[in-house]
């Protein structure tokens, strides 16, 4: 592994860490265009990757109190299901196609980084999480935006982590710290569904040792992301990283329509 994919590694941990999402936007574009790997084994492998990173993501956010496990249950219940039907659809597209999903997926992501939804909820809400009953009123809805975020997932090889992070803060109610720690105990299920139906079909070769390597290096930067982001404010940071997703989505659509 080179310099630039290992530098990629840390800083997938490092976004992942700090927003709760965003690594698979790094780690399938590094696979295919640094470590040249296969862009369907890319896939795959990103898959692993951030199912292993966002585990150990899950337990310091867990040791911070960032965690809603009952929530995570509902939203993990619906979307892991998403992520392996998202699996078997994988399979049957073609390269090309799965890669422009992929980019019309961070052109959605860096929509969410430059233009953050306001959350109308007063100080005192926010301080002690979320509504009483706002998990169940909302049931039919969260666990429909959990089949689509799994299917995403599994299909093109991301945690889906942009999308529900925004989905918990305004259906569940919970503030941006629980989200982001709640939303990396839900892309480890995600990820680690994608990752076992990809490996169980066996139509994509993995190799596992590729997978450890950029995982170690990936929880490297994730152990610094957690810590940073209750330490800096992330609004600068989410900016540029929705410039980042602009232009990295423009030059894969770029580099496969063209």
């Amino acid at each position: 592994m080179d310099a630039m994919t290992s530098m990629a590694g840390l800083t997938m941990g490092l976004v992942l860490g700090v927003f709760g999402s965003g690594g698979s936007i790094i780690t399938t574009p590094a696979l295919i265009y640094l470590a040249h790997i296969a862009p369907k084994s890319a896939i795959v492998t990103s898959l692993g990757v951030i199912a292993i990173t966002a585990a150990v993501a899950t337990f310091q956010q867990w040791r911070r109190n960032n965690v809603d496990f009952k929530i995570t249950a509902v939203f993990s219940l619906f979307s892991v299901s998403g992520a392996y039907l998202g699996t078997r659809l994988g399979g049957e597209l073609t390269v090309v196609t799965q890669l422009v999903i992929f980019a019309c997926a961070m052109y959605v992501a860096a929509w969410k980084m430059l233009h953050p939804v306001p959350v109308h909820r007063s100080v005192g809400a926010a301080a002690v999480g979320p509504e009483p009953g706002a998990v169940s009123q909302n049931l039919m809805r969260t666990g429909l935006i959990g089949v689509g975020v799994g299917v995403l997932a599994g299909l093109v090889g991301v945690g889906g982590g942009f999308l529900i992070v925004p989905s918990l803060v305004l259906l569940c109610g919970l503030s941006i710290q629980q989200a982001i720690g709640t939303s990396v105990a839900i892309v480890t299920l995600n990820s680690t569904s994608g990752f076992l139906g990809y490996a169980y079909a066996g139509h994509v070769p993995i190799d596992y040792t590729l997978v450890g390597a950029f995982a170690l290096l990936a929880i490297a930067g994730s152990v610094a992301g957690t810590r940073l982001a209750h330490r800096l404010s992330a609004h600068h940071l989410k900016r540029a990283f929705g410039v980042f997703l602009i232009v990295a989505a423009s030059a894969i659509l770029l580099k496969n329509l063209l």
